[in-house]
């Protein structure tokens, strides 16, 4: 988006509720995102189910092992290279996009009724509420999700970010008022 986009709604919104966060992003941002995201796609879910459907055949095999019958392995195997690999995921996909994030320099976020928008060193975007309709609340965030069914596009706004606690509670008033918890 072009910067004076922004810059225009800003000044339609005197006198309402505005929150300004600034930050550099880190991994710790973004590992605990990826994991509320992927609770909320259909993708992650499938995995949960897929890492516990696996979890049940070894017990099966496990209690057939324990009852004298020749059992496979392959079940324990797929558990331990699945379990770790699952486990790992958010903190890998996090370093990268972390590295991405790095190479933007400080943000710069601005959060009114009306959306958001991101500023940093090499760009300026502005989102309305629609773009990413619902969010989930993390110890040290707030991750704002896109609706598709996987949630591919989120957006980060870290709460110690924030310049003061009266900031973070203001921001989640903001949130709760135009989108959906998930």
């Amino acid at each position: 988006m072009v910067e004076g986009q922004g810059a225009a709604q800003q000044q339609e919104l005197q006198g309402t509720d505005i929150v300004e966060l600034e930050y550099r992003p880190t991994v710790g941002d973004f590992t605990p995102a990826l994991r509320a995201r992927r609770g909320v796609s259909k993708a992650g879910r499938r995995q949960f189910w897929l890492l516990g459907g696996v979890t049940v055949l070894v017990a099966l095999e496990g209690a057939l092992a324990l009852a004298g019958e020749n059992v496979s392995v392959l079940p324990l195997i797929w558990l331990l290279v699945f379990a770790p690999l699952m486990l790992l995921t958010p903190w890998l996909q996090a370093r990268q996009v972390q590295r991405f994030a790095e190479c933007q320099g400080t943000f710069r976020v601005t959060v009114t009724d009306v959306g958001l928008t991101v500023t940093t060193d090499n760009v300026t975007v502005a989102l309305n509420w629609v773009a990413q309709p619902r969010y989930r609340e993390t110890t040290g965030a707030f991750v704002m999700l896109s609706p598709d069914k996987n949630a591919v596009g989120f957006t980060v706004l870290p709460k110690r970010a924030a310049h003061t606690p009266a900031d973070v509670d203001r921001l989640r008033a903001i949130l709760d008022r135009n989108l959906t918890r998930v």
